[in-house]
């Protein structure tokens, strides 16, 4: 009897001990292959054509085009690969756009690896999988009060302070020990909360609504 062939899989991830990681672990477990590497959305379009893997891990977060783009280009062009979503947030607003481009699972970086295994071999079922932190996200803002103003998080008001204080994102990246990216993914997702235009937009909001101590 023919064994059936290994799940082909894309790692997507602009850091390197990430991707590394990861490789080791699907080169670890019998029924997956790693086809290839991409350090970012544009390089993840690219070898997704080339390659044709089964399933694509995709973090949302990296610099340049965002994983989010990148979901969406290769869900529009390729209806036979899936896309796992793999990143540290569990925002709802990055859980919706994450499915709304076209991924099949949403998963955490924290996950354990029987899990990660789970997910990948879900996906290549077409199975759809959801972190259980990310279907929670889900279900808090069906339950959040509509207004954007009520949807920042502790950690988004942290930063939100820091905004008004003149800080660069290199500046809250360094007060928080996060990277430049991640400051820079919560920057983003406090102005589409508060539906401003900039930073100065956002901050005028936020005082306005008492959201920050004057």
């Amino acid at each position: 009897m023919t064994s059936p062939s290994p799940i082909r899989v894309l790692i997507v991830d602009d850091h390197p001990m990430v991707r590394d990681g990861l490789r080791l672990f699907i080169s670890l477990t019998g029924d997956m292959e790693c086809v290839g590497q991409a350090q970012s959305g544009e390089e993840a379009i690219a070898m997704a054509a080339a390659l044709k893997p089964n399933v694509v891990l995709m973090d949302l977060v990296m610099p340049g085009m965002g994983g989010i783009q990148a979901i969406k280009a290769i869900h529009q062009r390729h209806d036979d690969i899936e896309v796992v979503a793999l990143t540290s947030f569990a925002e709802p607003d990055l859980v919706k756009q994450a499915l709304k481009a076209g991924a099949i699972g949403y998963v955490l970086k924290n996950v354990q690896s029987a899990g990660l295994a789970d997910a990948i071999r879900a996906a290549n079922a077409h199975r759809r999988v959801l972190a259980p932190e990310a279907t929670e996200a889900l279900v808090r803002s069906l339950d959040a009060d509509d207004s954007p103003l009520e949807a920042l998080s502790d950690r988004e008001l942290e930063i939100l302070e820091m905004i008004a204080e003149g800080m660069t994102n290199k500046a809250i990246a360094s007060r928080l020990s996060i990277t430049e990216s991640t400051a820079r993914f919560h920057t983003g997702n406090i102005l589409s909360k508060l539906g401003a235009q900039n930073r100065a937009e956002a901050v005028k909001l936020a005082l306005k609504y008492h959201l920050i101590p004057r």
